[in-house]
This record gives C-alpha cells, structure tokens and sequence, in this order.
C-alpha cells in the first residue's frame, strides 16, 4: 500500500466530516450519549476493523472515543485508512 502524499490527504479529508490531518495520521473523535452507547459502537467498528485487516490506534474514556488511523507499514496515511475512516462513519451514522 503505498503512503498518500500531503495533497492526496488533504482531498480525501474533504470527503470526510470532523477528521484532521495530525502528525502522520488522520483523527477524530466521537462522543455518544454514555459509556454503553460508545462500547457498543466500539464493538461494531472492532468487527469491521478485523474484516478490513486493518486496526485503529484507539482510546475511550467514558462517553468519549477517540480514533486514529494510519498504516503502519507504510509508515504514514494510504488508501486503507481512508476506507476504513469511511466504514467507521457508516457505522456512526447507522447507530
């Protein structure tokens, strides 16, 4: 897979609502109703996740999940991230 230029991500990013561009990755963070609401969002993105092969640097505290993609063996942003930055949102937005 091979790493997207600063450009490529900057017009990628433009596709995506609430994601940003920091150091080597994209991020965001959703914050839902209460803790059992973003576990169970969490639970269903972590499925998606394994079926894409691809896994998120991720952090939840409380009602709060933070989330931050990049592809590590190309040691920056490819196609992959956004793909599953994609997926993540249909699942945010289906909840």
């Amino acid at each position: 897979m091979e790493k997207f230029t600063d450009k490529q991500i900057e017009d990628y990013l433009g596709q995506l609502d609430g994601w940003e561009y920091v150091d080597g990755a994209i991020e965001t963070t959703f914050e839902f109703k209460d803790f059992k609401e973003a576990f169970s969002v969490m639970t269903r993105i972590a499925f998606e996740c394994e079926a894409q092969g691809h896994h998120p640097d991720w952090s939840n505290v409380y009602k709060t999940v933070n989330i931050r993609l990049s592809t590590h063996d190309a040691n920056g942003v490819t196609e992959k991230d956004f793909v599953l930055a994609r997926s993540i949102e249909d699942i945010i937005e289906s909840d």
